[in-house]
């Protein structure tokens, strides 16, 4: 393809990206004007409320303001205060960042890699913007510089990070940028960029073995809740139209639940509401919304939650004993492959770690509405700090007790099958030898009959 057709294919991928996310809620918004509120109420309401949706799906804050009358009528004091939802329903911007990998790739396959991925990037900018612009009301007010910023940032880490790796998978050269960020990489000491090599992919697979512990015990715990959340459901009355936007609306806060649980196995554990605190040591929760997802929620404390504390740490310890002999050959590779780099390697891939958790503990937590709900979700500082605690530990140890016939050492394969080399191949010249020396020994040995005949000449 030459550039104006990259350009455009580009700018397509990102108009597919930002419809796809809008276009989920909007459509099922659009089913509830038509059927439930029968044409009623003006349809701008829903097409505000299906992008404030994508826009805090990505970060973006929401400023919410009741109507005086409104506000008066709710008989709380304070009601007439202006309302934040900083809380991200990270499902929108989980589909951003998948959306954002494929359309990576296809950038980067293209002759005109930069030119895709700067076309595409932007094209998201634009069309974040404008949605931002468009859903600006006096009761509901997105924030317009996150809405325009953060959506596009959750796009562009992806779209750059596969368009980079699909260009080295390709082998073709490197544009101007990355050529250089790539030479003042290569600048640095080797052990400095053979530790960080090793620790990234370290943390980022102990992160990554922790969130899908906790996936697991999400789904446990919402299969084991069934009745709860059906309970809940009951109770909203909101026919199936209503349901299926509030499960919608739960899928998108999947994510958020899953880092909750991930905090809650780290230790410092998550908040439904100012005052309360969930975590292996101690539950204590007050009223919280009758969201049905919710229901799924421990409620009292764990005779043995405490056990769930165990779980970083043997989720970190199994990752470097199966990582061991690949981080070794990156060490050796560059010629740090003793026990006090090793040892070092592991606090920093757990610091990685701690600060992937850490990161994604901030996205999930925020302000979810008033009075109580100002503070939702677990504390980053304290999730960061306990996972790259447990992290480090963990590695440190399985660094340096770990046997290598327990890892799956490849460096000792090639010296075995080596020394035993010389012996297949003496057995194998040996054994022509003595073939040949059984034959020699038959011919020299005169056959049956001969021996008769000379005995009978003899007699």
């Amino acid at each position: 393809m030459n550039r104006p057709v990259t350009a455009l294919f580009a700018a397509l991928e990102a108009l597919l990206v930002v419809g796809v996310g809008v276009g989920i809620p909007l459509v099922v918004l659009t089913s509830l004007w038509a059927f439930q509120y029968g044409l009623q109420i003006d349809w701008i309401v829903f097409w505000r409320a299906a992008v404030d949706s994508w826009l805090v799906g990505h970060g973006a804050d929401l400023t919410l303001q009741l109507s005086a009358d409104a506000a008066a009528a709710t008989g709380v004091t304070g009601a007439d205060a202006p309302i934040v939802v900083s809380l991200a329903a990270m499902g929108f911007a989980a589909l951003t960042v998948l959306m954002g990998v494929r359309a990576g790739r296809a950038a980067g396959e293209t002759a005109h890699r930069v030119t895709g991925v700067l076309v595409t990037i932007g094209t998201v900018a634009l069309l974040s913007l404008a949605l931002t612009a468009s859903a600006q009301h006096e009761l509901a007010r997105p924030s317009l510089w996150q809405g325009t910023l953060l959506p596009t940032l959750v796009y562009a880490v992806p779209v750059v990070a596969m368009a980079e790796v699909t260009r080295r998978r390709r082998g073709e050269p490197a544009d101007p940028v990355t050529g250089a960020v790539v030479g003042l990489l290569s600048r640095l000491p080797g052990q400095v960029t053979g530790i960080a090599a090793a620790a990234l992919r370290l943390g980022a697979t102990a992160a990554a073995a922790v969130l899908a512990a906790s996936a697991l015990v999400v789904t446990v715990l919402i299969v084991t809740s069934y009745a709860e959340v059906i309970t809940l459901y009951e109770g909203a009355h909101g026919g199936f139209l209503g349901g299926l936007a509030l499960t919608v609306g739960q899928l998108a806060l999947i994510p958020d639940v899953v880092v909750w649980a991930a905090s809650w196995l780290v230790g410092p554990g998550f908040a439904i509401g100012t005052g309360s605190s969930i975590s292996p040591l101690g539950t204590a929760v007050g009223p919280m919304p009758a969201i049905p997802l919710l229901g799924a929620l421990p409620t009292a404390d764990l005779t043995f939650g405490f056990v769930g504390l165990l779980v970083p740490v043997v989720a970190a310890y199994v990752c470097v004993t199966v990582l061991r002999p690949r981080l070794q050959r990156m060490l050796a590779g560059h010629g740090v492959d003793d026990l006090l780099h090793r040892i070092a390697t592991a606090v920093v891939g757990g610091l990685v770690g701690g600060v992937l958790l850490g990161l994604l503990a901030w996205a999930a937590s925020g302000s979810a509405g008033p009075g109580r709900l100002t503070e939702v979700g677990p504390d980053p500082l304290l999730v960061g700090g306990f996972a790259a605690l447990e992290f480090a530990v963990a590695g440190a140890l399985a660094m340096v007790v770990s046997p290598p016939r327990f890892v799956g050492d490849r460096a000792e394969r090639p010296t075995s099958s080596t020394d035993e080399a010389p012996t297949r191949d003496a057995r194998r010249d040996a054994e022509p030898a003595t073939a040949s020396a059984t034959e020699r020994a038959s011919a020299a040995r005169p056959d049956g009959d001969d021996t008769e005949r000379i005995e009978g000449l003899t007699r």
